[in-house]
């Protein structure tokens, strides 16, 4: 063997890796081209892996004022610095009246360290009311005034009637919904392609359901399907299968998380993957909250049940214990001290969620 072939097969050998195939959509009528798989950075404390998925393509991020007591928009801000050009960033106010939702926006330009968003989004509005006149003014004026390029609602539930007054409205750029595999298509998808139609983007939320990377050894029952490697991979597929989203933001807190989720951009979903899905919900079909509202109002002592329920899904399916106790205690006082002790639960989920269950376990772990 010659010298220069010696030195071909050593420089091939340390050569990086190939840059995996990425793919792009527009986020509806804003003409933004956003990688379908964007970063949700709600749980992310690592800038490295941030750094990294703007490498590979990655260029779409959402934060939130609210996630991490503002601690993440900075870490977010100081992962893309002097990269700003390359990314678009969404964050989201959760407030209520206008002076707070002005503040939420200067506190949010300040620890991105960006002087705009590229969308700001009322965050987790569940009924039309809670996208009020006065709401829609500040979102307006931060357009105006180029603090904000576009703006949008999340909505974790309730898109039936949250998407149709944002379509009446007139003035929404884009909606975040909650979409995943678990979840009953014929009721959500009908909304969001009416949404589409209107031409709002569509950013996809709680793409895993919950609990694709929960520790096996959380739940002795589900140690099969969870041993399965591929798991959240099948799900994010699911999710960009055809035409219902733009962008889906699954969570990624390191680099193996990462990779695995970039591959669904090139890989289409298969009969193996439904396989695996249908594993998983064998498992976790009681466990895991669709957030389609029915249960509202339901129970017997006025307990919030699907909010109770999501949040604890942070402690559980994202094992992020600080977050999930943080938004327990936002909730309802009687959440937290109304005990879950009826001898009969008056909620039947149609799922088969074991509601009483989930309840008992969020108020033992988070109260």
């Amino acid at each position: 063997m010659n010298d220069s072939t010696t030195r071909r097969g050593f420089l091939n050998s340390i050569a990086p890796p190939a840059q995996p195939k990425m793919e792009y959509r527009t986020l509806g009528k804003t003409g933004l081209k956003l990688s379908s798989v964007g970063f949700g950075c709600m749980v992310s404390s690592d800038a490295s892996v941030i750094e990294r998925s703007v490498d590979l393509g990655i260029n779409y991020f959402d934060t939130s004022r609210d996630y991490q007591g503002g601690n993440n928009e900075r870490m977010l801000g100081a992962a893309v610095k002097g990269r700003r050009a390359k990314v678009y960033i969404s964050t989201k106010s959760a407030a209520l009246e206008r002076q707070e939702a002005v503040e939420d926006l200067e506190l949010s330009l300040k620890a991105l360290g960006t002087d705009y968003i590229d969308i700001w989004m009322l965050h987790d509005r569940t009924r039309a009311s809670e996208i009020s006149p006065e709401l829609i003014e500040v979102m307006l004026d931060a357009k105006k005034q180029g603090k904000a390029r576009f703006i949008g609602v999340s909505t974790h539930r309730g898109q039936a009637g949250v998407i149709p007054a944002m379509i009446k409205q007139g003035q929404f750029d884009a909606v975040m919904v909650t979409y995943n595999f678990a979840m009953d298509a014929a009721k959500t998808v009908p909304p969001i392609q009416s949404a589409r139609r209107a031409g709002l983007g569509v950013i996809g939320m709680k793409v895993l359901a919950g609990s694709f990377r929960l520790d096996p050894a959380t739940y002795d029952r589900a140690k099969a399907a969870m041993k399965k490697a591929g798991a959240a991979l099948a799900a994010l597929k699911w999710a960009l299968k055809g035409d219902v989203l733009d962008v889906a933001i699954p969570s990624m807190i390191d680099m193996d998380q990462l990779a695995e989720n970039v591959r669904a951009m090139s890989e289409p979903f298969g009969e193996a993957d439904g396989s695996l899905l249908a594993s998983y919900l064998d498992h976790f079909g009681p466990l895991y909250c669709r957030m389609c509202g029915a249960c509202e109002g339901a129970c017997a002592k006025g307990l919030p049940v699907s909010d109770m329920q999501r949040v604890l899904a942070y402690a559980d399916g994202y094992r992020q214990f600080p977050l999930a106790r943080e938004r327990f205690l936002r909730l309802s006082e009687s959440a937290i001290v109304t005990p879950c002790d009826c001898a009969v639960c008056a909620v039947n989920c149609a799922f088969g969620v074991n509601v009483a269950g989930r309840l008992r376990r969020a108020q033992e772990l988070l109260a």
